[in-house]
């Protein structure tokens, strides 16, 4: 018994250690980052510019909280970028040439929708053990074809001036809609690291067999967290309406890679069990502010695709490092 206690023990400090190191590290890589630009890019470090990357990153770093759950399981969700376009096109319908009393009833519709279609893909994850890959795949189809369906492929306009004031809105000199990004950060946080649920996500994801045989149901556990990130899905249309005043069906192509972009460049491991969405919400801001700084040097859109693309395979490289680090530390321990 005291082996098995002191390899449980070993094992949650492996896990803290490398949750700690990944944190600092993309920490550190983004401080130079942003300390590189401010002497590469110009206007980089004024208020306006910062008070842009907060509004430019707001959008990803809701879907990439959404992502994280998904990910900790073992899941992956390519439909969200459809999806978001799916909750906006109905939400914006629900709300077009109405007032600001219409605003309450199409953010709960746009939330319905996205978890409606999370759980539709975790269901048939989980009930038929299709990899969520492939079922994501179809639902990325499944909502768009219904946005551009549904719009008759016509973008959706005016919208309650309310809702688009809220996206110009700033609070202590930060946008509104990046405020409210944070606090949807701080709910996950404290969902995952202060919640029994927040330990069995985890759990699942390290080693879902021993989870099963202790009596807990991983199947609800993924789906619920697939649920998670369609709401999340559902809220970050939300706000795209009100950062552009608009509700199209062809938006968000490509969002569901950011997402993912991410979630990894933040820690997190696709085989599930490990990451946070401290550093998810790290790796969005590296992310948003890489965009930025290249976009004031002047860098072309296909150079700044491939410092993106390339960035994302050098943090997998040094996850990789960081992991045998935090392995290695642990057993020592």
């Amino acid at each position: 018994m005291t082996s098995i206690s002191l390899g449980r023990a070993n094992t949650r400090t492996g896990q803290a250690l490398s949750q700690v190191l990944g944190e600092a590290g993309i920490g550190v890589a983004l401080v130079a980052l942003a300390g590189f630009f401010l002497a590469a890019a110009p206007h980089f470090a004024t208020t306006g510019n910062v008070r842009d990357i907060m509004t430019q990153i707001t959008l990803n770093t809701i879907l990439a909280v959404g992502m994280t759950f998904v990910i900790l399981v073992g899941g992956i969700d390519l439909s969200v970028g459809s999806v978001i376009a799916l909750c906006a096109v109905v939400a914006g319908k629900a709300m077009e040439n109405g007032t600001s009393s219409a605003i309450p009833l199409a953010i709960a519709v746009s939330m319905a929708i996205g978890a409606t279609c999370g759980l539709i893909s975790g269901f048939v994850t989980e009930r038929w053990r299709v990899p969520s890959f492939i079922v994501t795949l179809g639902m990325l189809y499944v909502a768009r074809g219904t946005a551009e369906q549904y719009t008759g492929a016509r973008t959706i306009y005016s919208l309650p001036k309310a809702l688009t004031n809220f996206g110009t809105a700033t609070v202590a000199g930060v946008p509104a809609v990046f405020a409210a990004a944070l606090l949807i950060v701080a709910l996950a946080w404290f969902v995952l690291s202060r919640t029994v649920f927040g330990r069995l996500v985890y759990a699942t994801g390290n080693n879902e067999e021993a989870v099963r045989l202790s009596g807990h149901r991983t199947g609800l556990i993924k789906v619920i967290c697939f649920v998670i990130g369609g709401l999340c899905v559902g809220v970050a249309a939300v706000v795209y309406m009100a950062r552009l005043g608009v509700a199209s069906p062809i938006l968000g192509q490509g969002y569901e890679l950011n997402a993912i972009a991410a979630v990894v460049i933040g820690g997190a491991s696709l085989s599930g069990g490990r990451g946070s969405v401290i550093g998810t919400l790290l790796g969005a801001c590296l992310l948003g502010v890489l965009t930025n700084g290249l976009l004031l040097m002047g860098v072309s859109d296909f150079q700044r695709m491939i410092v993106t693309g390339a960035v994302i395979i050098i943090a997998v490289i040094l996850d990789a490092y960081r992991k045998r680090l935090t392995t290695h530390l642990s057993s020592t321990t």
